[in-house]
């Protein structure tokens, strides 16, 4: 049994200006921060028409918990722990699907949508023990506070967290987004989910999120093949759809200090704001149209100005407002993640918007894509050298000293590392319980 780290230890792993390289190594500080942070803070779920129908589940994970996301007969979406309460075994194996009821293969409990305990076999060996059915003891524990905004499902274990869009924040003004771009006010998830394994520490994605830095070196490759092909090409030729999704990862450091980045409380944050990689997209015909029918022009106009590149939902999600993607962190052990991408159709939006989305995930999400096995191969990396003692800490101190505090966020240079001393000091609170000076 490894013994955990107390509240003064952990203090000094942060400072203002480097962290610890064992936040990223030691398994005792990865148990902590399950049970402190993904314990504690509010966790993304799914989306609720992932579950249309009663009876219609998904399973995943909440940390290290697996749970079950599902639709009741009340039509109410709920979270339960996917744990028998009899021997621990899972309930539901697949990955989605639709049931009446959640069966264990191994003694054959029972349990209805709600999670409340059916039956069970040779009822009669259990008179007079104590056991009832109604008992909370019996049952699939349903997570102490479930919410969602604009069909985003989240959860949290803890019954005195503050409330979802507390939580939150500014950083829910990127799901409304997401949902205002449909004309029809709503997203659907849609195309499958893609599945990449990270040997490497989960706070490494995270914070790769918004780090304008390693786009011109990690992605060098990416943006020099995408020039080339460009110019090659006889003059008036049409950009397609790959170039222009590839192009911009090849753009400055300047470019992306002028994107500018935002550090929302709890850890939240993104690049961007009005201007981002996906800036300068092409139309889409029929979509402007559409949304002008839907909402009227001005509103349109607000809608489609927003481009938050990453906005990060501490500790567990990403999303992409003008891609409507988005990406969730599945911690594993301390030198193990797995992280999920999903994709979301536009009710009534034209196809081609969708199939974007789909083009945009298989050439920068996917394992087998042009950018993000770069990041894996510095992720892994990383991971193994901060194995080495040579060096005790990780800096982060670029632009320190510039930036901007108002309304409650702080704002700052695109290349700066503010959302990674935010993530940090979110990390310090929920770790010790003791808010940063």
């Amino acid at each position: 049994m490894t013994m955990n780290p107390g509240t003064e230890t952990l203090g000094r792993l942060v400072e203002a200006n480097r962290v610890h390289r064992s936040v990223y190594t030691d398994p005792a500080i990865f148990e902590l921060e399950m049970e402190r942070i993904w314990g504690q803070a509010w966790i993304y779920v799914g989306h609720d028409s992932q579950v249309p129908e009663p009876g219609d589940y998904i399973t995943t994970e909440l940390g290290l918990d697996p749970v079950i996301m599902v639709r009741g007969d009340d039509n109410k979406v709920r979270v339960l722990v996917n744990r028998c309460a009899h021997k621990g075994a899972k309930v539901a194996a697949r990955c989605a699907g639709n049931a009446d009821s959640f069966r264990c293969p191994y003694h054959g409990w029972t349990y209805r949508r709600d999670g409340g305990l059916r039956g069970l076999p040779a009822r009669e060996g259990y008179a007079n023990t104590g056991l009832e059915a109604g008992d909370p003891r019996f049952a699939l524990p349903q997570l102490a506070q479930v919410d969602d905004i604009r069909g985003f499902v989240f959860a949290t274990k803890s019954a005195s967290a503050p409330d979802l869009r507390t939580f939150l924040g500014e950083a829910a003004l990127t799901l409304e987004n997401i949902a205002d771009r449909a004309p029809a006010g709503r997203v659907e998830c849609a195309g499958g989910r893609l599945r990449y394994r990270h040997p490497s520490n989960w706070k490494m994605f995270v914070e790769n999120l918004n780090d304008a830095m390693h786009p011109m070196i990690a992605h060098g490759s990416v943006g020099i093949a995408a020039r080339k092909y460009l110019q090659a090409q006889p003059e008036g030729t049409e950009y397609p759809g790959e170039a222009e999704i590839i192009f911009p990862f090849g753009s400055s450091y300047e470019f992306f200090d002028k994107m500018g980045v935002t550090a929302l409380p709890n850890g939240h944050g993104y690049m961007g704001g009005t201007m981002s990689i996906h800036t300068d997209y092409s139309d889409i015909p029929g979509y402007w149209d559409a949304m002008v029918d839907a909402y009227g022009e001005a509103r349109t106009k607000k809608i489609l100005s927003s481009n938050r590149h990453n906005t990060i939902f501490y500790p567990s999600f990403t999303a992409k407002d003008a891609v409507q993607a988005v990406r969730v962190v599945r911690p594993r052990a301390v030198d193990e993640t797995v992280i999920e991408t999903y994709h979301f159709r536009l009710v009534g939006a034209p196809e081609e918007m969708f199939e974007r989305t789909i083009l945009y995930s298989r050439l920068i999400n996917s394992s087998s894509g042009m950018v993000g096995p770069d990041d894996l191969d510095c992720y892994n990396r990383m991971q193994q050298g901060l194995r080495s003692d040579a060096s005790e800490w990780v800096d982060m101190r670029r632009y320190i000293n510039d930036d901007n505090v108002a309304d409650g966020k702080r704002t700052g240079m695109g290349t700066s590392d503010l959302t990674f001393r935010n993530q940090y000091a979110a990390w310090l609170e929920f770790m010790t319980g003791v808010s940063p000076a």
